[in-house]
């Protein structure tokens, strides 16, 4: 909201000497944010001046411009020779004139300087020229204007020009501060200075006659809302719209942000900026009939003042005549009753719409508006009839009108706000602020609220959540806010008005101290370990948007890739990806290809995130709505979430590129099978399990490079190469590795952690084995057999050789395990390992046929 200082200055006392600054903090205690400061960025000498005579001269270039003799005043150096293009003034016409060392808007900087034979010694301006408008259709006269100053006037303070406006952005809970009237009202309120309403007017007619029919037939409101609640119509008659627009109005506006469109649609404007309330004029002569407020018929037209033919629907409120459509209430006018140069008779409507009704109709047509802006927060109800009236007294005052008080129509209700019980001891333990009585009513009165005291058996009769009648001491109060606050509704908005009136730097600063033994959930706890060992292994997190195609959830959500029941959502963000994912591979694939598209190609990327995965034949959802002010219970939660999808959490991790960079001495090292493998190591580890690996399949990885992770013999996901054609149809080129887990089901095989291990002082026995098994054979099947063997004292295998050739018998294999042991209590004796590793050995004999290898 632009406020101009001199209209500011007309409803709260200003000090004489007040800065922008001064305003802006004042508004900003309040709540308001600061924005900036705006002026006609224009100085130096700009003074009236009075043509006394000129000589047109044509010039080559097809162009005729005149040499002016201009009186600037005998301060300003007496008669000047001027240079001007244009052609709509004559002799004695009394201009504004821009002398060497002025600045215009720009900046333009005034000189004296030679052009088209003669030197101009400054400049005739037009009103673009000075800011005060887009149009350029000559030099500004001032006699268009109803101005006849002396010759040397000062030009800048003549025209308003010295006027400065603070912009400040107003919260949409906070409509009626988009007004000069909330503005001066809020100031007031920082800074104690006197405030005058202007909307504080008793008009003894205020109330119009029954002589123009006005009509609110809305029986069948949307939503259970009516559309319109009050409607007032005045008439002014015998208006003069050639008339010019007072200069400081102009300004005024200017500074606003609205273009001056002529006098009458000037005052509608202005009362609305200075009030609050949107206002419409129409010409009543174009009217038919009376007219009547009522809903839209689906696919009804209407033109509105922009010139587009709008296709309406049956939530738009329209304003109508009897040839049907006049207007968008509350939005825009329509174009076959806009007042034009040709109107003589003015109906004056100043109404009160749906907050609810503007804002949707605003929105479906793309037509947000001034009116449309104020409407959708809230306008003071009690403001329709004073608006009328002062847009009539203006056109009566600047127009030349008439004021008809018999010819008048008005639709209204009685006003009711409804009250709020306040207990006494709820501010101060909400805010944590020791505020007296004093101050809480003080507060409250001052941004027009009636305080109505209670006693003790009153407030018996409320009840603090969470606290028995009982409990409340000393009474408290029942408040009434204000028509123009219909944003304080209840006893927490009453508390911020309090917190916020008094200073919200009395709030002290205080970290609360949460109670023992809360913090992460063990389940939190195991994400984060699992996220940071990735991290720590040079993964990057790259969290996408959880949505998915059809295709992409049967190839990456299934091992066989048939279709499998997706959530489709009912409001798509994107069309073509409707459904919630099933797997976060796709979303990987897609980070990878975006990469790779800018030049990284060498990738390790990871995300934790849920996946989405409904079961055939059950239908998800409710039309249940719990109110929104009451907290669900425990029944209507559970049933909420019955409605809802398994919505288990996932781990992905993709490899594509180098993991080691080509350098000096050293080769690039591509990613392979063991690289993801180590970041499913790293999740095991994270998360505290032990993850096998056996060979599988998957519809989207390499036969042969797949395999399925279990977590003791329960699969929790899959790791391998992304075939070669899923990989070219994600735009990726080289390999590209991945695996999938379901972290919050890992994290449950794991149940608590473990207690760290202490560390053995005893020296470890190391020895190797190589078995000779068929080439079928799993060499972590094989693995597993051994740990099982040797029992406790064995503490880490790893395989570290996998031969086929000569030497062996054709279909088998040799594996070759390091084995490490240590006992707790005592150095181990190489008989002892040996014994464990045989028995290890017996194990695998049995399940697997497997020899030592000779």
């Amino acid at each position: 909201m632009r406020v101009p200082l001199s209209w500011l200055r007309e409803y709260v006392e200003l000090p004489e000497n007040v800065t922008t600054d001064d305003v802006f903090a004042a508004l900003v205690s309040v709540g308001f944010e600061e924005e900036e400061a705006i002026g006609f960025d224009i100085s130096g000498p700009v003074v009236v001046g009075q043509v006394l005579s000129f000589e047109a001269e044509p010039q080559s270039n097809g162009k005729t411009i005149r040499w002016c003799q201009v009186d600037v005043g005998e301060a300003n150096g007496g008669v000047r020779g001027i240079v001007c293009g244009a052609s709509n003034f004559v002799d004695g016409d009394k201009v504004v004139v821009s002398l060497p060392g002025a600045v215009l808007p720009g900046p333009f900087p005034i000189s004296a300087r030679k052009t088209y034979g003669h030197v101009s010694d400054g400049m005739i301006a037009s009103a673009r020229e000075l800011g005060l408008g887009e149009e350029h259709n000559g030099i500004l006269r001032l006699a268009e204007l109803g101005l006849d100053p002396e010759v040397g006037t000062d030009a800048i303070a003549l025209l308003g020009l010295d006027d400065v406006a603070v912009d400040v952005n107003v919260t949409p809970d906070r409509g009626y501060a988009l007004s000069i009237r909330g503005i001066a009202r809020e100031y007031s309120h920082a800074t104690g200075a006197a405030f005058s309403d202007p909307a504080d007017h008793e008009w003894d007619d205020v109330q119009p006659g029954s002589g123009f029919p006005v009509v609110v037939d809305d029986r069948a409101p949307v939503r259970g809302r009516v559309g319109a609640s009050e409607f007032v119509a005045r008439v002014v008659r015998g208006v003069d719209p050639s008339r010019p627009t007072p200069p400081w109005m102009v300004a005024r506006l200017t500074l606003a942000g609205i273009r001056s469109l002529g006098i009458l649609i000037d005052i509608t404007n202005y009362v609305m900026l200075e009030l609050g309330n949107p206002i419409h004029g129409y010409d009543l002569d174009r009217l038919q009939g009376g007219i009547t407020v009522r809903r839209a018929a689906e696919g009804e037209k209407l033109t509105t003042l922009d010139g587009k033919e709008r296709t309406l629907s049956a939530e738009d409120l329209l304003i109508t005549d009897d040839s049907g459509p006049i207007g968008l209430a509350g939005v825009m006018g329509g174009g076959t009753t806009e007042m034009t140069d040709a109107t003589r008779n003015v109906l004056v409507e100043a109404a009160i719409f749906d907050p609810t009704t503007i804002a949707r109709t605003a929105r479906r047509h793309k037509l947000p508006s001034e009116a449309s802006r104020r409407f959708e927060r809230g306008v003071d109800p009690l403001l329709p009839f004073v608006a009328a009236r002062r847009v009539a007294d203006l056109m009566v005052e600047l127009a030349g009108g008439t004021l008809d008080p018999e010819f008048g129509g008005a639709v209204f209700g009685e006003v009711v706000v409804d009250g709020i019980e306040l207990p006494r001891p709820f501010i101060p333990g909400l805010i944590g602020v020791d505020y007296t009585d004093a101050e809480i009513i003080d507060a409250l009165e001052m941004v027009g609220c009636e305080v109505t005291d209670v006693d003790q058996a009153f407030a018996e009769a409320l009840v603090l959540d969470g606290e028995e009648p009982a409990d409340i001491p000393g009474g408290g109060w029942f408040v009434i806010p204000p028509t123009w606050r219909p944003d304080l509704t209840d006893k927490w908005t009453l508390a911020e008005e309090v917190a916020r009136i008094h200073g919200l730097e009395r709030i002290p600063s205080v970290l609360p101290t949460p109670p023992s033994g809360r913090g992460l959930t063990p389940l939190q706890k195991g994400r984060h370990r699992v996220a940071n060992a990735l991290a720590a292994a040079g993964f990057v997190e790259t969290p996408s948007f959880p949505f998915s195609t059809a295709e992409a959830n049967a190839l990456h959500g299934s091992a066989s890739g048939d279709p499998m029941a997706s959530v489709k959502l009912a409001n798509p963000l994107d069309g073509q990806a409707p459904y919630l994912r099933r797997s976060l591979v796709p979303g990987l694939l897609q980070v990878a290809h975006r990469n790779q598209a800018r030049g990284f190609a060498d990738l390790a990327l990871f995300e934790t995130g849920l996946v989405f995965t409904p079961e055939e034949g059950v239908v998800y959802g409710t039309d249940t709505v719990p109110p929104l002010a009451v907290r669900p219970d425990d029944e209507t939660l559970a049933a909420l979430n019955t409605a809802l999808p398994p919505q288990p959490r996932h781990v992905a991790v993709l490899l594509t590129g180098d993991v080691v960079a080509k350098q000096p001495g050293h080769s690039p090292v591509a990613a392979d099978l063991s690289d993801v493998l180590g970041a499913v190591q790293a999740i095991a580890a994270g998360a505290g399990v032990r993850i096998e690996v056996a060979q599988g399949q998957r519809a989207a990885l390499h036969p042969g490079r797949a395999g399925i992770l279990t977590v003791a013999g329960q699969e929790v996901g899959y790791v391998g190469q992304v075939l070669p054609q899923v990989a070219a149809d994600a735009d990726l080129h080289g390999a590209v590795y991945v695996a999938e887990l379901d972290l919050d089901l890992i994290l449950r095989l794991a149940g608590a952690p473990d207690v760290a291990p202490s560390l053995s002082g005893y020296p470890a026995a190391t020895q190797d084995v190589s078995l000779v098994v068929a080439e079928d054979v799993v060499a972590g099947d094989v693995e597993s057999a051994l740990r099982e063997g040797a029992g406790a004292l064995l503490e880490a295998v790893r395989l570290v050789d996998d031969y086929r050739g000569g030497g062996l018998v054709e279909g088998t294999k040799s594996l070759t395990f390091a084995l490490r042991f240590r006992a707790p209590d005592r150095t181990l004796t190489a008989a002892e390992a040996t014994e464990a590793k045989l028995a290890g050995v017996a194990v695998a004999a049995e399940r697997f046929g497997a020899s030592i290898r000779e």
